[in-house]
């Protein structure tokens, strides 16, 4: 189990980097550091660099796929794609709310602070978001079918119990 929530937090990490330097080399924009609620400017050679980024908090929350995710897939994985894909982006917004909101009360500030955008709930959730989370959800079936298929293997090639 710690090997797969590893396996989704690095996953989730590469994801985010990839996204966040997508979004903002196409965006041209960002949030400004100083006032969330305002977006700022980004000139082009910075957008170039394509410098995606997230934080530490995310690997433990990305982690939880493992724990989360994996016995959600496995219970509805017979239904139709798209029953498949509401359920998931529901579940993906409510850990990302949760999660967002148990580290302002911890910490002080959530790392995404979505107050600057329009469908912000809370500044914890954008619901514009929610067709990226239905297919990320979906391509995250994919993801779990290949660590189970991969799972043994990976295991006896870095020294685990089979």
């Amino acid at each position: 189990m710690l090997l797969r929530f590893l396996l989704y937090g690095l996953w989730g990490w590469c994801s985010e980097i990839l996204w966040t330097a997508a979004t903002e080399a196409v965006c041209g924009t960002r949030p400004d550091d100083g006032d969330v609620t305002k977006k700022v400017t980004i000139p082009r050679a910075q957008r170039l660099r394509l410098a995606g980024h997230t934080c530490l908090w995310m690997l433990p929350i990305y982690g939880s796929a493992a724990l989360l995710f994996e016995p959600v897939h496995e219970t509805v994985r017979a239904l139709h794609f798209a029953a498949r894909g509401a359920f998931y982006m529901v579940g993906i917004f409510a850990v990302e709310a949760l999660a967002g909101l148990a580290l302002r009360w911890t910490t002080g500030r959530c790392p995404w602070d979505y107050s600057y955008a329009r469908t912000s709930v809370g500044g914890v959730i954008r619901l514009d978001n929610a067709p990226v989370w239905f297919a990320f959800g979906l391509l995250l079936e994919r993801v779990h079918d290949v660590l189970v298929t991969v799972e043994r293997p990976l295991r006896a090639a870095i020294g685990g119990a089979p």
